[in-house]
């Protein structure tokens, strides 16, 4: 079996992995990379895409699904793997990010969608793709591919110590690719939200807390120390995410239903709110955060970002000023985290995605098999192992 790594591996963004074995090949999501322009805005894959048999997506974020118009333009023609929730959430991520004219002429092809739920055991060819509940968002899976010989364990992204969502094993491997995004980050989910509520509560005349639709919107639900409002356009998304119960924590979406409820509806056209209002992105690129960045900074309201900041973001941009303050709160997996995948794993050589090399660094001294040497446009062989 062989690894073609097409994006985030030495870098943050552009994730997509292409497997093949024999005369099959598969690719394992397809993101962009935000900040990057020209080629390293998108995986780096070479000539048309005619070669690849199937497409399989993880989840509905920009640095993995952001760039399925832009591979359609290449030629793609096969079918696209992807839960419901993925399929329900794509076509804003692609409106957002994707180059306009590719999004126009190359929309989410609904009849080439090829529906699965998590947990099942998907085949292209002579591959069998087994999945799992991510941890991350709704609808998010982990790809685990056997072409009988050997297996490559492919995460996404994943939250194993979610205090929201429910992540399911990943099975033992020859090559676990695991998300490294927090490098050696040793702080837990739990931690972090202590902080995030302790921030808004010294805030109480109000504050922005820009963050991505699906996903850490629920963190920080479950997280608020009180009331709070929403922009009125995410209230749907939020309710079918916390609908969707076989993705979350036993009882956790009672819990979230009745914060929701009493979240107040925020739209463009009201004052600030004195509340903390939650509004997506979580960057301020796109979605009302891209507007209301730019408000607060001119209001001097208080703005707390807590996830990824792609450099010369509004958000980095805010930060770096003195006039945004950030603390993470974790939808990738800390450091007791990803030693438990490893080790669940059964410790096999691994390669840590969506992580820039110094982190990869601190990360080697806890996961000894970790290859830290493999970058973006390399090519691995995946050899079996003991598993």
């Amino acid at each position: 079996m062989m690894l073609d790594l097409l994006g985030g591996f030495g870098e943050k963004g552009r994730t997509s992995l292409a497997v093949s074995s024999g005369d099959d090949r598969i690719l394992l999501d397809v993101g962009i990379k935000v900040g990057a322009a020209g080629p390293e805005y998108y995986p780096a894959l070479e000539g048309p895409a005619d070669d690849i048999d199937a497409v399989f997506v993880s989840h509905a974020h920009e640095d993995h699904v952001g760039a399925l118009s832009w591979l359609l333009s290449r030629g793609y023609g096969g079918p696209i793997f992807m839960t419901a929730e993925t399929r329900g959430e794509t076509p804003a991520t692609l409106a957002a990010y994707a180059e306009p004219a590719d999004f126009r002429q190359f929309p989410l092809p609904e009849d080439r969608i090829e529906l699965f739920e998590p947990g099942d055991t998907l085949t292209s060819g002579n591959l069998t793709v087994r999945t799992g509940r991510s941890g991350h968002v709704v609808g998010g899976v982990w790809f685990a591919v056997d072409d009988g010989t050997s297996r490559v364990a492919y995460s996404a992204d994943v939250v194993p110590d979610s205090n929201v969502f429910v992540m399911d094993t990943i099975p033992h491997c020859d090559l676990l690719v695991f998300d490294a995004s927090y490098g050696a980050d040793p702080v837990s989910g739990a931690a972090r939200a202590r902080e995030i509520s302790q921030w808004v509560a010294r805030h109480p005349q109000g504050c922005l807390l820009p963050t991505p639709l699906s996903g850490r919107s629920l963190e920080l639900v479950a997280a608020l120390p009180g009331p709070f409002a929403i922009h009125a356009g995410m209230r749907s998304s939020l309710e079918a995410q916390i609908g969707a119960t076989v993705s979350l924590l036993p009882g956790i979406s009672e819990f979230l239903l009745a914060r929701l409820q009493g979240a107040a509806d925020w739209t463009d056209a009201d004052p600030l709110p004195s509340l903390p209002l939650l509004a997506d992105d979580g960057m301020g690129e796109a979605g009302p955060s891209s507007r209301l960045l730019p408000r607060a900074d001119h209001a001097g309201f208080p703005v707390l970002l807590t996830g990824h900041l792609p450099a010369g973001s509004p958000g980095d941009l805010m930060h770096r000023a003195g006039r945004a303050d950030w603390i993470r709160m974790p939808t990738h997996p800390t450091l007791s985290g990803n030693i438990g995948i490893w080790e669940k794993a059964g410790r096999p050589p691994a390669l840590g995605h969506s992580c820039t090399p110094d982190l990869l660094g601190d990360l080697k001294n806890h996961i000894p098999s970790l290859l830290t040497q493999w970058r973006t446009g390399q090519c691995i062989t995946v050899r079996q192992g003991s598993r």
